[in-house]
């Protein structure tokens, strides 16, 4: 047994209520199950009223496993819960009494719960699966169903990541275009280098970005020494070219870059190499000295992806990094990698723009771009395409299925998702 079942038995009047009586013998009316406290402090449901023998009650309601997890979270001590009208509980195992000495009202569910309810959720949580609770009933779920909560878990998810993109712009002064370079700069290393370009796009003031806009060596020459990667003799010229920028750059703005972690290569393919991917960075703020303001204004994917096209020195058209030559070839973003950076980077910063604006038409643009994107494919969303083969059809509900899986699945949290409640509530 778990407390978020007593909650979601409470919540739903999953239990029989006719004839109901306190632990004490008195009569139990339930007027108003009360509003259920998502906050980690308080008692669970605030605002209940309940008919306690012939006394109506107004309060709080408290609930627990066993009665005498009151005293084990010592609420007798915290005035928090001197309003608490009723304690719920699946095993009434001793009297509690609040911070007055007043004796608290238990009510016991074990043998009043709903049966079929229970048996259900002891299924999900406790047989045998290989990848989610509830995979044994997924395929029957309607497809309405499923992108319905998708759609609110990628609202969710988005709100988790404006957290982030919200504190960066307090940091930076509430320039937003420093916000955006912030997080375009990690998500260009991806998983593996995504710590180390961040630690780099931390390492100078992006005011010193903008005095360089125009200047593709320049920019080059900031982001890879910032990265380590000039610190090496070269016979090539280009390379030489650019350390000499950087020791110029170093002088002039008093650049230091010991906080900076050094990026992998290890196990990389060459298109996905560090020196490459800050040389296409650099090329990118080279031609766009407006980036966020620009994106702001672009109608669909196809605009955001001519954006991102990138013209590189020709140094690169036969360089994945500045040591090794290789065979000639185009060094231009892929449409897959600038998918993935405007579902990681321009959504969510977009989505935080019109969230911090209250402009409801921007951010409805935000959902329409990343939903007119094709799904990413990794484990998570494999693990959901084989139980629902129409399952996802776009990048926002690709998105969806990772938060669903992290933050619900995993967690075993099926009684907070809207498809494991609609499964207990059918039995």
């Amino acid at each position: 047994m778990t407390e978020d079942f007593i909650h979601y038995l409470w919540k739903f009047k999953k239990f029989e209520s006719n004839n109901a009586k306190t632990q004490q013998g008195e009569s139990l009316e339930i007027l108003h199950l009360g509003w259920h406290n998502q906050d980690e402090s308080g008692p669970d449901f605030f605002n209940a009223k309940i008919k306690i023998g012939n006394q109506l009650w107004a309060g709080n309601v408290e609930i627990h496993i066993k009665s005498s997890d009151w005293y084990q979270h010592k609420h007798q001590e915290d005035s928090a819960y001197d309003n608490v009208i009723l304690h719920v509980v699946w095993e009434d195992d001793v009297e509690v009494y609040r911070k007055d000495n007043s004796l608290v009202p238990s009510f016991q569910l074990k043998e009043l719960a709903n049966k079929e309810a229970q048996k259900t959720f002891e299924n999900l949580l406790y047989q045998p699966k290989q990848f989610i609770n509830c995979e044994f009933a997924f395929s029957d779920f309607e497809d309405f169903q499923i992108q319905s909560w998708l759609e609110r878990v990628f609202i969710e998810r988005l709100e988790v990541k404006s957290k982030l993109v919200l504190d960066l712009l307090a940091s930076s002064k509430n320039n937003w275009e420093a916000v955006f370079f912030v997080l375009l700069t990690k998500n260009f290393g991806l998983n593996v280098n995504g710590e180390s370009f961040l630690s780099l796009a931390h390492s100078f003031d992006f005011g010193i970005l903008r005095k360089l806009a125009s200047n593709q060596l320049a920019l080059e020459a900031l982001f890879l020494g910032q990265s380590h990667l000039l610190s090496k003799a070269s016979d090539k010229a280009y390379v030489q070219k650019l350390q000499q920028e950087y020791d110029f750059l170093v002088n002039k703005y008093q650049l230091n870059n010991k906080q900076v972690v050094v990026p992998k290569f290890f196990r990389l393919r060459p298109h996905n190499f560090p020196s490459l991917r800050l040389a296409q960075l650099a090329s990118l703020y080279a031609q766009n000295t407006d980036f966020f303001n620009v994106l702001l204004r672009l109608d669909s994917a196809t605009e955001v992806r001519n954006l991102f096209k990138v013209e590189l020195n020709s140094f690169w058209k036969t360089h994945y990094s500045l040591t090794k030559e290789s065979n000639a070839s185009s060094k231009k973003l892929s449409k897959s990698f600038i998918d993935l950076i405007i579902i990681n980077t321009v959504v969510p910063v977009q989505f935080s723009f019109a969230k911090f604006t209250a402009n409801a038409y921007l951010q409805q643009k935000a959902l329409d771009l990343i939903a007119s994107i094709k799904p990413e494919v990794n484990r998570y969303t494999k693990g959901f395409k084989k139980m629902k083969k129409t399952i996802p059809e776009n990048a926002l509900q690709s998105q969806a299925l990772i938060h669903l899986k992290k933050e619900y699945c995993d967690m075993n949290k099926c009684l907070s998702c809207n498809l494991g409640t609609s499964l207990i509530g059918k039995r």
